[in-house]
């Protein structure tokens, strides 16, 4: 890997900046030099990018040039307001903010579903890392395909604060506190009681929409299923919980096959964990530290007996953005015009 690539964070004071500054110090990209970036409240702030500490900078286009990929990781806003910039200083977008993925020629990509990979070219504007949810089913799907058609499929997505920020994650911590103490409820952001509270909507004022959330995991799954894999009825909550995905999956499979049969076919899978008991069944504190998609399968009739029917649960918490990067070190997935040879 050569050591003279410069990528760019922009919202690097972010969640997902300081995840993804974690997983690129301890990939190939180690050695590359960092520039990070964010909104003039984080200027100044120091971060670790893997041995080497560097200060948050002011977004500035001449901060672009000579980057060879720039990472969006604040909020959609930042993104949108940035990103022509660093495509018009020849820098590749890979964008975390999911602000882009219906731009004109943008690509989603999802690794772990390798047909999904597609060859990027010029003309490729940004990448768009698919949602979590999209690629766990996604990824779930793909093996069941393997052994069978899929008759109907529906889920229940269970989405974290996380997903949206420090600040979604900082109200959920206060509504929480005060709903114990028995005080009045900060709802800036939701507009809604979300401590103690599960719901599929947030309240007209708020400035997250979870309605836009869900259609982003539909309109992604379907652009990784690409005619392949079953359509998918899906529903999005958000959850009171600060880290980790977590769904419910109802399969009415054309073959019969025990759920046993079911657990051996997704365990093929290195992405895959299948729980061996009730003790071990996914949720998103087990979920916390690992690298796999965390399932448990039970038929909706006998156990023993072979069945048409399933219901999976998965959970999985992005302790990083591994699972989500393009894979930029392999051929033929690298914008040309972000190469610069070494020397």
């Amino acid at each position: 890997m050569p050591a003279n690539y410069r990528i760019a964070i922009v919202g690097a004071a972010s969640l997902r900046g300081k995840e993804l500054n974690e997983a690129l110090g301890e990939s190939p990209f180690a050695a590359a030099e960092f520039v990070l970036m964010d909104d003039q409240e984080a200027i100044g702030q120091l971060e670790a990018v893997g041995d080497e500490v560097t200060f948050i900078q002011q977004i500035t286009a001449a901060s672009f040039v000579q980057a060879d990929f720039t990472f969006f990781t604040g909020n959609a806003e930042l993104t949108r307001k940035h990103w022509e910039t660093a495509v018009r200083a020849g820098s590749g977008v890979i964008d975390l903010s999911g602000a882009l993925d219906t731009e004109k020629d943008a690509v989603v990509l999802a690794p772990w579903v390798q047909e999904s990979v597609k060859p990027l070219n010029l003309q490729t504007p940004a990448v768009v890392p698919a949602t979590p949810a999209a690629l766990i089913l996604a990824l779930l799907l793909g093996q069941v395909r393997q052994a069978s058609a899929v008759r109907s499929a529906f889920a229940t997505v269970l989405e974290p604060a996380s997903e949206y920020g420090r600040g979604a994650m900082d109200e959920l911590h206060q509504q929480t506190v005060s709903l114990l103490s028995f005080q009045g409820l900060p709802k800036a952001l939701y507009d809604i009681q979300i401590a103690f509270n599960a719901t599929p909507a947030a309240g007209p004022e708020g400035k997250i929409d979870l309605q836009a959330t869900e259609a982003r995991v539909r309109r992604h799954y379907a652009l990784l299923a690409a005619g392949r894999l079953p359509a998918v009825a899906i529903q999005l909550v958000h959850a009171p919980v600060f880290h980790g995905h977590t769904m419910s999956i109802g399969l009415d499979l054309e073959r019969a096959m025990t759920a046993e049969q079911l657990r051996q076919l997704l365990a093929a899978s290195e992405h895959i964990e299948v729980a061996s008991s009730d003790e071990d069944a996914p949720s998103n504190l087990v979920a916390a530290g690992q690298e796999q998609v965390l399932v448990r399968v039970r038929s909706a009739e006998d156990e023993a007996i072979a069945a048409n029917r399933f219901w999976r649960d998965v959970s999985q918490r992005l302790v990083s953005n591994r699972s989500r990067l393009p894979p930029l070190e392999r051929t033929g997935t690298i914008p040309a015009r972000t190469m610069r040879l070494p020397g």
